[in-house]
This record gives structure tokens, C-alpha cells and sequence, in this order.
């Protein structure tokens, strides 16, 4: 994602020449399908398609390439180079890269799917490769299946085979690509502390929205987190437009705000709830909002990374805010395996030992209160 916005930012500086598509791996790759590189008319570059050593071979070689139009070409990072592909790089697979000019109607309609989505526009395009003489085509298709570009020649069955991303009704001799052009993942930190900006820092690397919200508006300030696409001093969750596909961390520090934020997650549909705080504080949170909203402890547990973040070990805000982001990320590629969290059998005995009220406990031991 930080590739993507670096390369809208070339592109819009109009400088950009040649755009170079990872479309297809054998064996072993640095980089996945899909990876982008736009070089421009003195060499300059946005974006990566290997660990760096096709990069400058491409950039020397792209310019001229195009100037007839899309090519697809082959390279090898095999460790011994063979007659068929020509570049012995050592990374241990062949790659095929599509190499198209930026001036065409294809490309700029590519680039502009790339400039909407990171304005959060979901989008999706299907991309007939050039060869043995037939141009490249490609279709670019809205979340909700709208065609939005097509090129010459493709028909409207062409079209509806791309929504779908079969080939079982195309009539070419061109293999297609189908990609998605997801919108960045949304991060909210609730909470805008000093230990806050490490993982603000850290989100925006990886190329993340991050909004950062906290209702004392003497920490809410743009200037303390120039990362952070928004900074608001806000603590209503209703009002963020939190949802199943955003992460939202909460560290507040403060017990109050923390128990009015998490109850606002636990209402609404947000994929990823992390919850910033010591065991037993933690137990105290989820047990008290399960109650308020006359929820199981357990349901709520299930939906609550509490305590945040994957346990690397290591001290300090920015040993924290690298387990917190790094959870995230393994949570959004279905990775995440055994993370911390907490049961409500934890939850039961950390109140139970805090002294807690009897109706949270008891609410507790029965499992939480029924809907």
C-alpha cells in the first residue's frame, strides 16, 4: 500500500513513464502478484517489484521497451541462468512482468482505480496480457460490479466474466489477470498518549489510514501525529464509522474513557478490537461492559485482543506499538493463529480477586448476562 500511493504521487506529478505489473511467480519471489513499479522519463522510480535486483535491469530497459506498446516479459532469478530466461539473479524463481506505457487509456484508467482506492473506493480490474499480437485490454469494475473502464474490442460478456474472474466465457487467446484494488486497512487508535504515536508511526509505514481520536483535546492534535490521515478529539465510536474490516485499539489510559470505548466497539461490527491494559484492568473492562450492554463475557472475550498485541517480548512504547501493529497485520492476512485473549473464566477470576461487585461476579460465574 505504501508502493500504491507513492506511485499515485509519481503519477500525478506527470513525470511517470512506463508502469512495470508483477503478474505471474514461479517458485520463489520477494514479491506477490500484483507488485508495481512506475518509472518516469529520467529513471526515477515509485514502488518495488522484487527485493531489488530486477529493479534496475527494468528501469534501464523499460522505456524503449514500450515504445510499441505492452510487452509481457520473463526473467528468471534462478541461481543458474538457462538459454530460455536470460537474468540469473539468485532469488530462486521466474517472474513475468507486464511492461505498458503510461499514455495509454489502460494504464491511465489502472492508475486512476489505484488514486480511488486509496481514497477507500474498493476496485477490481481484469487485464488481457499482450501476446502473439494482441494488444493489451483490460476492464476496471467498482465494489459493487460497475463497469468504470473498458477497453476497445471487449465485449459485454468479456465484462461479466470479469466480475466474476472466469475465463469459462472469454473468447481470446490472451491470458487475463484479475486483480483486487483493495482500500488500505483502516487503523483507529483510540487514544492519542505518547505510547499512541509509535503505532501511528508504525500503521502508516505499512501504508494504513490511521485515524487517531482521544476526547482530551490537548493530546487530539494534528501536529503530534503528522502520520495519521485524522486526528479528532472524539470519543464517540458511533460517530467514527467503525466496521468489519477496520482494527481499532484502545489506550486511552483512562479506565472511563477505555469502558465508554470498548462499549461502543462491542455495539457496533469493528473486525478487530484491541484492548491496551494489565490483566486484571482488562478483565474489569470487558466484565463491566459485558454487563452494561446485557452481553456473555465470554462473547465479548471472543471479540476483545486483550491484552493487545502479540507477545514479542521487549519493553517500552515502541516495542509495544510493534506487537500491537504487527497483531493487526496478522489478523488482516488470517494469520494470527494463538494470540492472546482473554475467557471468561480469566475475566471470572481476575474480578474475583479484585473484589469486584457481586453482580459482576456472579454475572461472571454464570458465563455473562444472557441477551
Amino acid at each position: 500500500m505504501v508502493d500504491r500511493r507513492r506511485i499515485v504521487r509519481l503519477w500525478r506529478a506527470g513525470a511517470a513513464r512506463a508502469l512495470v505489473t508483477l503478474v505471474r511467480v514461479e517458485g520463489s519471489s520477494y514479491r506477490r502478484p500484483g507488485a508495481r513499479l512506475l518509472i518516469g522519463a529520467a529513471g526515477e522510480c515509485a514502488g518495488m517489484i522484487s527485493g531489488g535486483c530486477l529493479e534496475a535491469e527494468v528501469v534501464r530497459r523499460a522505456l524503449w521497451m514500450v515504445r510499441g506498446g505492452a510487452v509481457l516479459e520473463r526473467y528468471s532469478t534462478l541461481f543458474d541462468d538457462t538459454a530460455e530466461v536470460p537474468f540469473g539473479l539468485g532469488c530462486g524463481g521466474v517472474v513475468d512482468l507486464l511492461l505498458e506505457p503510461v499514455e495509454t487509456p489502460e494504464c491511465r484508467a489502472l492508475l486512476a482505480a489505484m488514486e480511488a482506492s486509496l481514497r477507500g473506493e474498493e476496485m477490481r480490474a481484469a487485464t488481457w496480457l499482450p501476446a502473439s499480437g494482441s494488444p493489451l485490454r483490460r476492464v476496471v469494475l467498482g465494489a459493487d460490479g460497475a463497469e468504470i473502464f473498458r477497453s476497445e474490442g471487449l465485449k459485454a460478456g468479456d465484462v461479466d466474466a470479469a466480475r466474476h474472474d472466469s475465463m469459462a466465457s472469454l473468447d481470446c487467446s490472451s491470458e487475463v489477470f484479475f486483480e483486487e484494488i483493495s482500500a488500505p486497512q483502516r487503523l483507529f487508535v483510540l487514544g492519542a498518549g505518547e505510547d499512541a504515536k509509535p503505532v501511528a508511526t508504525m500503521a502508516s509505514l505499512l501504508g494504513w489510514s490511521v485515524t487517531v481520536a482521544d476526547g482530551r483535546a490537548q493530546l487530539a492534535r494534528a501536529e503530534r501525529f503528522s502520520e495519521a490521515e485524522r486526528v479528532l478529539a472524539e470519543t464517540a465510536v458511533a460517530e467514527l464509522g467503525i466496521g468489519a474490516r477496520d482494527a481499532a485499539v484502545v489506550m486511552t489510559h483512562s479506565y472511563e474513557q477505555d469502558r465508554a470505548l470498548l462499549a461502543g466497539l462491542l455495539a457496533g461490527t469493528a473486525g478487530y478490537i484491541g484492548l491496551l491494559g494489565a490483566l486484571h484492568r482488562s478483565s474489569l473492562l470487558i466484565g463491566e461492559v459485558a454487563a452494561e450492554l446485557g452481553r456473555c463475557v465470554a462473547e465479548c472475550c471472543e471479540r476483545v485482543w486483550a491484552p493487545v498485541g502479540m507477545d514479542l517480548g521487549g519493553d517500552g512504547a515502541e516495542a509495544i506499538a510493534l506487537e500491537v501493529v504487527a497483531e493487526v497485520q496478522a489478523w488482516r492476512q488470517g494469520k494470527l493463529g494463538v494470540s492472546r485473549r482473554l475467557t471468561a473464566e480469566d475475566v471470572a477470576r481476575q474480578i474475583e480477586m479484585g473484589g469486584a461487585s457481586r453482580y459482576l461476579q456472579t454475572q461472571c460465574a454464570m458465563g455473562g448476562a444472557q441477551r
